[in-house]
């Protein structure tokens, strides 16, 4: 068994599941995957049991039924790898927004140069964001800074869904009381992570919109991100994090 697990979430992935299978299984690292499908009614599940079988023991999957959210996803895929051996815990998505290739740097900046969470940043280097149309580009940009600003945390990008985390980051997390469905998940996990004084680094990526489905991004979502941070903040001055 690899010691490092990729969680891929997907919702309605058919276009895209199988060429990131494939692609993330022929990386030179052997890293595992798990797939966790929240009941996909175009066949991605499917698509998986499929690619299962080309690659025994490599690939997982576990359904939900139902959109449950992107962070209660990613909590069921901890556990599930806190469960076995997994050294190494990535997030990713399924649509090629974020480059496979990238996967390696991330895993060896925890591994080879002792960080315990690696964040894939769009933000460090200024704006490395592909054909997102303008608004959106500045609504997540200045997201960040804002969380920035209120929670005080270091980072460019604490949105980010690219991210590696060491095994004892998420053990000394309590998994079950992450608050955020949405991508306030990300800003909340991070920020545990560095309260709780784990190193948390930057690499910079080139974010790609995706080409193929359909982005499950939403108003709602992006505003759970912007107005849970002063929630973080103030439970983390009172010491109630």
């Amino acid at each position: 068994m690899s010691d490092v697990l990729v969680i891929i979430p997907t919702y309605n992935e058919i276009e895209n599941i199988m060429m990131m299978l494939r692609t993330v299984i022929k990386l030179p690292d052997g890293f595992d995957i798990l797939v966790i499908d929240d009941g996909s009614p175009d066949g991605t599940a499917d698509a998986v049991r499929t690619a299962m079988k080309e690659y025994p023991g490599r690939i997982h999957l576990e359904c939900r039924s139902g959109k449950l959210g992107l962070g209660t996803a990613y909590i069921h895929g901890f556990k599930w790898a806190l469960a076995r051996d997994y050294q190494y815990v990535i997030e990713m998505d399924a649509d090629f927004s974020h480059n496979p290739d990238d996967l390696t740097r991330l895993y060896h900046e925890c591994k080879d140069r002792e960080a315990d969470v690696c964040v894939g940043s769009r933000y460090i280097t200024g704006v490395n964001v592909v054909n997102w149309p303008m608004g959106r580009v500045l609504m997540s940009y200045f997201a960040s800074a804002y969380v920035r600003f209120v929670t005080r945390m270091p980072l460019h990008d604490s949105t980010a869904g690219y991210v590696c985390y060491r095994r004892r980051v998420l053990e000394a997390i309590d998994l079950d009381k992450i608050e955020f469905k949405g991508y306030a998940f990300q800003i909340e996990m991070k920020f545990k992570a560095w309260k709780k004084k784990f190193k948390v680094v930057e690499i910079p990526i080139i974010f790609v919109n995706r080409q193929l489905g359909t982005s499950k991004m939403n108003s709602s979502i992006f505003g759970e991100a912007v107005f849970g941070v002063i929630s973080l903040r103030l439970k983390a001055l009172f010491g109630k994090l």
